[in-house]
């Protein structure tokens, strides 16, 4: 009767005297990849973390999953491993940005990327170990070697063979491999939809209420406000506030500006489908305003010498708050 292994043995036998099954590797290394294409300046901006960042989504911990659950070969096989691997996949992701949700972290890109790696490393860890507690001859494995010898006996088998079906099968496979890079490039190279920047005003609470209306000289008010990128490439906004005093004629019904006090600038450059919000206090030094006006600028801002209304027309956006403000005395 065979001894039974020890615990450590098998610890050893899986992460040193075992090497690591190559469908597992490749796991290690597209993750490996993933996190390269999404820290690493300039490949961050191109399309690389798209085409590593679906598959390490959408396949990669269901089937490091699958391979921990079922690690011999018999017990279920490769298409089911392949659509459980998926279905796995896209419970995993959102089951693990729920349990985010309820943590300090949130759900934001480092914490996402932190849990998955970890997920998946734990997971082909667990499956490298139980694998090695199977005879050789029972574990899992992919067939790389006889699928690239299937695919190739197919496209270009060895016996001579009529040049009709030769040409055939090499347009097959031009075929074949023009749908994949379309599909790819389709995924990885959306068409660019309509362009427009989000221009917005929160109230002290980051709510579109509550805004700060009656003001009081020299004192602080608070209040945010947010751009939001989607103009498919990092833009430079700068937003001028100011302190207006407008004057409305009942007759003629139109508005007129008397007077137009510049208020602290500030510049953001964001990212393509991002969006910056920004705390902002207000802090009249002299009554008789009316209104707070918020203009912004993408790339460019005019001249000194254009202000008033033509500075507000020639802005990208504008926002105002009608306000009212008091002296303390």
């Amino acid at each position: 009767m065979a001894q039974a292994q020890h615990p450590y043995d098998t610890i050893l036998d899986a992460f040193a005297k075992m090497s690591v099954p190559l469908d597992l590797l490749i796991c290690g290394l597209w993750l490996a990849g993933a996190l390269c294409t999404i820290y690493i300046p300039y490949l961050n901006e191109s399309f690389l973390p798209i085409l590593f960042g679906i598959p390490l989504v959408l396949f990669i911990p269901g089937y490091a999953l699958i391979a921990a659950l079922f690690p011999a070969m018999r017990d279920i096989d490769g298409i089911e491993r392949l659509a459980l691997s998926f279905g796995l996949s896209i419970a995993l992701v959102p089951l693990t940005g729920l349990i985010l949700n309820y943590t300090p972290f949130g759900i934001r890109l480092d914490p996402i990327v932190i849990s998955l790696s970890l997920l998946t490393i734990v997971l082909c860890l667990v499956a490298l170990y139980r694998r090695a507690r199977l005879p050789p001859e029972e574990r899992f494995f992919v067939p790389f070697h006889e699928l690239y010898q299937g695919i190739r006996d197919e496209f270009f088998p060895k016996a001579e063979g009529s040049r009709t079906d030769r040409i055939l099968s090499v347009i097959l496979l031009i075929a074949i491999i023009a749908a994949v890079t379309t599909t790819v490039y389709v995924i990885v190279v959306p068409k660019d939809g309509e362009k427009f920047t989000e221009f917005f005003i929160l109230g002290e609470n980051q709510k579109a209420a509550d805004y700060p209306t009656s003001l009081l000289t020299h004192t602080n008010s608070s209040l945010f406000i947010g751009v939001g990128n989607h103009e498919y490439r990092t833009v430079n906004y700068t937003v001028e506030p100011y302190f207006l005093t407008m004057t409305f004629n009942e007759k003629t019904n139109t508005t007129s500006l008397n007077s137009m006090t510049p208020l602290e600038t500030f510049t953001v450059s964001v990212p393509h489908n991002q969006t910056v919000i920004r705390p902002y206090t207000l802090s009249p030094t002299a009554t008789g305003f009316n209104r707070v006006e918020f203009l912004l600028f993408k790339d460019t801002v005019p001249d000194d010498h254009i202000t008033g209304m033509e500075r507000i027309n020639a802005s990208y956006r504008d926002l105002h708050l009608w306000v009212s403000v008091h002296s303390l005395t």
